[in-house]
């Protein structure tokens, strides 16, 4: 399933998905796309056309038509990009829902809640494997001391931490900034003059997985010629 929508924007959802089960031979078109859409709740869109879907309706239709002949492997390439929330949640159910059934789904996404929902993960940066594993085991292999940083000026000590010993990332996240380093002792000593800023307040938690993705990022090197 590609990232963008390749049926028939000119079909109905029952004559995409009875058109897609003709493709792959089975016996009773028909009957295929009425089962896929009950199950993707599809009820009521039968006769609207795929064009005029939303873009949240339109991946379903599209997951639909890809398990249509129930295969062991299913591919998605950044499957909810420009997906509205609700929509992305109601998706990834369905993921489960087939995933619990045993059919394996790889899923490519740059969205680390979407990760966070995958039995393992996989970063890869310019053709690299950097790293693998469930969350809980890339978190804990990054090796990463995180700080969460509130309070004013926080644009400011951006960049003035930026580069510092110590500190391999400093990003800010909402209304706080995020500094990580995998030398404790060495983050620790660089920012020892900005913890007695009673305008910030620092705590020590756990580093997020996008902590980790965007440490690693920023530690791989572009391969472009």
């Amino acid at each position: 399933m590609t990232q963008r929508f390749s049926l028939y924007q000119d079909l109905s959802v029952r004559e995409n998905l009875e058109f897609v089960a003709r493709l792959y031979g089975m016996r009773d078109p028909q009957r295929a796309a009425r089962d896929m859409i009950v199950r993707l709740g599809l009820n009521g869109r039968e006769d609207q056309l795929a064009g005029e879907l939303s873009g949240g309706w339109k991946q379903r239709l599209a997951l639909g038509a890809c398990t249509l002949p129930n295969p062991r492997l299913l591919l998605l390439d950044e499957p909810t990009a420009g997906v509205d929330p609700k929509a992305r949640r109601d998706f990834w159910n369905e993921i489960h829902a087939l995933a619990a059934e045993g059919l394996t789904v790889l899923v490519s996404t740059h969205y680390m809640d979407e990760a966070e929902r995958c039995h393992e993960i996989a970063y890869i940066a310019y053709g690299y494997l950097l790293a693998h594993g469930t969350v809980e085991e890339v978190i804990a292999k990054s090796a990463l001391s995180t700080y969460t940083v509130t309070g004013d000026q926080l644009h400011t000590l951006q960049d003035e931490l930026a580069g510092k010993p110590g500190v391999d990332m400093v990003a800010p996240f909402g209304t706080s900034l995020h500094v990580s380093g995998r030398d404790k002792s060495a983050l620790d000593a660089t920012i020892a003059p900005w913890r007695n800023n009673n305008g910030l307040h620092w705590q020590h938690g756990e580093p997020s997985l996008e902590d980790v993705f965007i440490e690693l990022m920023t530690r791989s090197k572009d391969n472009f010629q």
